[in-house]
C-alpha cells in the first residue's frame, strides 16, 4: 500500500448461493453426486480501486448494485469471497438505519457501548458524552430506550457517535436521508470540517447534488462491478442515465460507460442528446395558491459567530416588502433580509454582506452593501446600524441558510468585525406550475418548436 493510500482494494469479489427452497440446501449437501441445486449471485464482481489519506469519495449506483455490500466489506462485517482489502486505519461507519444500537438500551448506554466497539477506553467516552449529546439534541430522551426513539432521534444519536470518535475514516451509508433539512446543515458542516481535518470520508448517497458538493472522487457501481471511478459531476451523469434508461438499452448503455475513461467523460458530458417535440411553455410570474409566512420551529441550529472585534450582528430576520416577518417563502416574491449591527468600538471603512446557502453548504451567491472604495469612513463607539438587503426568491423549493458579515480595515487590511455562519434559515414552497429545473429558478420563457 502507497504511503497516502488509506484504502486498498484488488479484485474484490462477494458471492452468495441462492437456492430456491430450504430444501434444496440440504439436497445438495447430501447429494451423492455432489449435484448443484443453486445458482450463483455476484454482489460485487472484481472490484478494484484505492482511496487516498483525506480524500473524500462518492458511492453511487441503482439499489442492488453493491454499494452496502461493499462497505459492510470494508466495516468488516462481511468476509469477501475473493480479492485483497487493506484498511489503514480506524473505521467509523454509520450503516443503514437500525444497526449498532440495541433497542433495549438507553440512548446513553448505547453510546458507551458504541464508543467501546469503536476502540475508545470508558474515559475517553466520558469526556465525549456531553458534545455527542448536544449535538444529537434529542433532550431527556438520551436516558430513554432506543426502541422509543423515532427514525430521526436514532439517526441523530448514531451520527454524533460516529463523528466524535475521532475515526480516520468515516463511511456514511445513506443516513442523513433521514433528519429534518436543519440536522441536515449541522451534519454538512461537522462533515465539511472533517475534510479540513483530512478525514478520509466514503459517502454513499442517491441525491446527486450531495455527491457533486461534498467529494473529491467518486464511483459508479453497477451490478456488483465498478463501471466508472472519476471526477463526481461526471460519473454523476452516467448514473443518471443508467437510472433514467429504458430497460432494454441497460446493457448496451453499460458497455458504454464501461468503455469510457475520466477524460472522455470530462469531454463528453453532454454527448446524449434529448430529441425535443413541438411544445409550448409558458412562464408563470406568480404562484397564486401559496402564501408566505413564518414557522417558529424553523430556526437555525448550526450557528456559527466568528470572533467579535467589539461589533455584534443582532436581530436577522427576513420580512417581505410589508415587514411582516417569514422564513417560509414564494418563488418569485421580493423579500427583505435585514440585520442590526452594535458598534461598542470605533470602526473603519465598513461594510456589510450577506450570503445565501444550501443544506449542504454551498454558496449560492451573495451581496455588499457597496465597494471597498464606497464604504463608510467611520462609525463611531456606541451607534447601531440597521442593514437590509432587497432580493427575489429566485431558488428552487428546498431548505436554505443566510450568513451576515460586517467588514471593516483594521490596522491596514479588511477584516471581519463579526460574522455570522447559518445566522437564518428559510424554506422556499414547491409550486405546480413552475418549469425551471436545478438550484436556480432561473426565470427564463422559453421558447421551442420542431425544425
Amino acid at each position: 500500500m502507497a504511503e497516502n493510500t488509506v484504502i486498498e482494494i484488488k479484485n474484490l469479489t462477494k458471492t452468495y448461493k441462492l437456492y430456491n427452497t430450504p430444501s434444496d440446501r440440504v439436497k445438495e449437501a447430501f447429494h451423492p453426486f455432489r449435484k448443484k441445486f443453486h445458482r450463483i449471485f455476484s454482489a460485487l464482481n472484481d472490484v478494484s480501486f484505492d482511496v487516498k489519506r483525506g480524500e473524500t469519495l462518492g458511492i453511487v449506483g441503482r439499489n442492488g448494485s453493491g454499494k452496502s455490500t461493499l462497505l459492510q466489506i470494508l466495516c468488516g462485517i462481511l468476509n469477501p469471497t475473493d480479492g485483497l482489502i487493506e484498511v489503514n486505519g480506524r473505521i467509523s461507519a454509520l450503516l443503514e438505519l437500525g444497526a449498532g444500537f440495541n433497542p433495549e438500551f438507553t440512548g446513553r448506554e448505547n453510546v458507551f457501548i458504541n464508543g467501546a466497539i469503536l476502540g475508545l477506553t470508558n474515559k475517553e467516552i466520558q469526556e465525549r458524552f456531553d458534545d455527542i449529546a448536544d449535538f444529537a439534541d434529542i433532550g431527556d430522551f438520551v436516558d430513554q430506550p432506543v426502541k422509543t426513539y423515532s427514525s430521526g432521534m436514532y439517526v441523530r444519536l448514531a451520527f454524533s457517535v460516529a463523528i466524535h470518535v475521532n475515526a480516520d475514516i468515516l463511511i456514511v451509508d445513506e443516513a442523513l436521508a433521514v433528519g429534518d433539512e436543519i440536522f441536515q446543515r449541522k451534519c454538512f458542516s461537522r462533515i465539511q470540517q472533517l475534510q479540513k481535518e483530512e478525514t478520509t470520508i466514503l459517502f454513499v448517497s442517491h441525491s446527486a447534488s450531495q455527491i457533486v458538493e461534498l467529494c473529491n472522487r467518486a464511483i459508479l457501481l453497477d451490478q456488483g462491478e465498478l463501471l466508472l471511478m472519476g471526477t463526481p459531476k461526471s460519473v454523476v451523469s452516467e448514473y443518471h442515465k443508467l437510472i433514467f434508461s429504458e430497460e432494454d438499452k441497460i446493457d448496451s448503455l453499460r458497455e458504454t460507460i464501461r468503455a469510457l475513461n475520466a477524460k472522455e467523460l470530462r469531454e463528453q458530458e453532454n454527448y446524449n442528446k434529448l430529441k425535443i417535440t413541438e411544445q409550448s411553455a409558458q412562464t408563470i410570474a406568480d404562484e397564486p395558491n401559496l402564501q408566505e409566512f413564518y414557522e417558529p420551529n424553523l430556526v437555525p441550529k448550526s450557528t456559527i459567530s466568528y470572533n467579535s472585534r467589539g461589533v455584534h450582528i443582532t436581530d436577522v430576520q427576513i420580512t417581505t416588502p410589508d415587514g411582516n416577518l417569514v422564513n417560509v417563502l414564494v418563488r418569485r416574491h421580493k423579500y427583505f433580509y435585514t440585520y442590526k449591527v452594535r458598534f461598542e468600538n470605533t470602526a473603519y471603512n465598513v461594510r456589510f454582506g450577506m450570503m445565501i446557502k444550501t443544506v449542504s453548504g454551498v454558496e449560492l451567491g451573495g451581496s455588499a452593501s457597496s465597494s471597498v472604495k464606497d464604504a463608510i469612513p467611520c462609525i463611531e463607539a456606541g451607534e447601531t446600524v440597521s442593514v437590509k438587503f432587497s432580493f427575489k426568491c429566485l431558488l428552487q423549493p428546498g431548505v436554505y441558510f443566510f450568513n451576515a458579515g460586517a467588514l471593516g480595515v483594521v490596522d491596514g487590511t479588511e477584516v471581519y468585525l463579526h460574522r455570522l455562519i447559518d445566522a437564518a434559515v428559510f424554506r422556499v414552497q414547491a409550486g405546480d406550475h413552475f418549469l425551471s429545473t436545478g438550484l436556480i429558478d432561473f426565470y427564463a420563457d422559453p421558447v421551442v418548436s420542431v425544425l
